[in-house]
């Protein structure tokens, strides 16, 4: 017996704070090895910066010292600090809506609903997140997302991890597609010097194959945990949560009085605001993070609670998302290491020189496959976009690989990573909000990712064969 507990702590996966403070130890000594180098900053598209490709040069190495890694934490939480109150905000405003019993009723009636047909609602909700990703670019709508569909799954006799996967995987499919993705198709569309959204037709069938995948794959896990819930991943995990959702149909059918009705419209409300804040006026983390707090305190006292449970609601969701908020900063230390020691243009330039020694077929390829690479250390469609595809757009004519196919590349590479790296903060602080360990994720997402890379290096070829443009 005791060999068995050795064994098993032995191959026990660290915790996300050593995982995330290891690597920013390891950039902080290629700050040492890899010489340090600089493109130009020059105006962009859309008055954003970007780089001059033709502008690289080595510059006056700058490595990390120790007085200075002691400050990267710290700083990477300030830099953060949009994505890391964003976490704070949503948990302590959902929190309050559990307190008005609105949440639990919704469960109860849509558990009642649905209990006979429960396995439609995956492929219907991950297809409806991953069309609102692809035309408006907002991946981080799933941190809006999970605590919404949490409990539903979680009644209907699923786990955490198949709401979380639901939220992530729709969303971050619909932006790596990009069918009208302003966010990537379209910024490198524009920087490339090409019609912005042309293409779109190839782009479509993508998105049908990936979605199509995802589902049957999230659709697959969720049949077995429905069929025996020790096959969960996150059994021990959801205790609480199955305590307090499942098992609806054997209690009294749960109703809402006058406030909590009235609460439940306006809360239906705030989210037509967000809505069209989102859509219609580029609203983003701290808009939306405002607008929380307000809808927490509105619907709040609407459903009948005092200022003093708000404030209490408020508390207890911040102290249930505490870890992701944390995560979400010590992520951000890895690229502030890199930023301080002035590698980062030197490996974005060192990957591209590389794509551009390979064949047309295997450039396009190589580009995906670099493009995954530095969305580790870029975890931001936008700003990959703005670093990567002024070097791969020129790249792509000396390689007799079609400009459309170098932008696909960027799509597929940046996008589905987002949900894989512990460097992307919106995806640390989503699964804080879900309660799933990030290893955990990794057990359950990793086959997928490989299934979808896959898939990414197939349609690359094909693109390349047929010379999209």
């Amino acid at each position: 017996m005791k060999g068995n507990e050795t064994k098993k702590r032995k191959f026990q996966m660290p915790h996300i704070y050593v995982i995330l403070f290891v690597l920013s130890a390891i950039a902080a000594i290629l700050t040492y090895i890899i010489p340090a180098g600089k493109f130009e900053r020059v105006p962009g598209p859309e008055g954003r910066t970007t780089i001059d490709p033709n502008s690289f040069s080595g510059v006056e190495q700058t490595p990390v010292g120790i007085v200075d890694f002691l400050t990267v934490i710290p700083r990477g939480l300030i830099d953060a600090g949009e994505v890391v109150f964003f976490t704070f905000i949503i948990g302590g405003m959902f929190m309050v809506l559990r307190h008005t019993g609105i949440i639990e009723i919704a469960v109860d009636k849509l558990t009642r609903k649905f209990s006979n047909k429960s396995l439609m609602l995956i492929p219907i909700l991950t297809t409806v997140f991953a069309v609102i990703a692809t035309v408006i670019g907002t991946p981080e709508l799933s941190l809006v997302y999970i605590p919404v569909i949490m409990p539903l799954m979680i009644a209907l006799g699923y786990d955490s991890l198949v709401a979380a996967a639901i939220a992530l995987c729709g969303t971050v499919i619909g932006f790596a597609a990009g069918v009208l993705n302003p966010i990537n198709t379209g910024l490198a569309q524009k920087i490339s010097g090409i019609p912005v959204f042309s293409g779109i037709g190839f782009r479509l069938i993508i998105f049908v194959v990936i979605v199509l995948a995802a589902v049957f794959y999230i659709m697959r896990y969720a049949k077995k945990v429905k069929q025996n819930p020790l096959n969960s991943l996150v059994y021990e995990d959801d205790q609480e949560k199955r305590e307090q959702y499942q098992d609806q149909d054997q209690v009294e059918e749960k109703h809402m009085n006058t406030r909590q009705k009235y609460a439940s419209i306006a809360a239906f409300i705030f989210f037509g605001i967000l809505v069209y804040g989102v859509v219609g006026q580029g609203w983003f983390m701290v808009e939306m993070a405002g607008l929380f707090i307000i809808m927490g305190i509105v619907v709040g006292i609407i459903a009948g609670l005092t200022l003093t449970e708000i404030c209490e609601g408020f508390n207890q969701g911040f102290r249930d998302v505490l870890m992701g908020a944390m995560i979400v900063g010590i992520a951000r230390a890895v690229a502030v290491v890199m930023e301080d020691g002035q590698i980062m243009d030197t490996i974005v330039h060192g990957l591209g020189s590389a794509v551009n020694e390979l064949p047309p077929v295997l450039g396009a390829v190589g580009m995906y496959f670099v493009q995954l690479i530095i969305n580790f250390f870029i975890p931001s469609g936008s700003g990959q976009a703005l670093v990567t595809m002024p070097i791969m757009a020129p790249l792509s004519d000396i390689i007799g690989v079609t400009r459309q196919t170098a932008i696909l590349a960027f799509q597929l590479g940046d996008g589905f990573a987002h949900i894989l790296y512990p460097t992307s903060g919106y995806f640390m602080a989503a699964l804080s909000i879900a309660g799933v360990q990030y290893q955990k994720w990794i057990r359950f997402f990793f086959p997928l990712f490989l299934i979808l890379a896959g898939i990414s290096v197939v349609s690359l070829i094909i693109a390349q064969v047929i010379q999209w443009s």
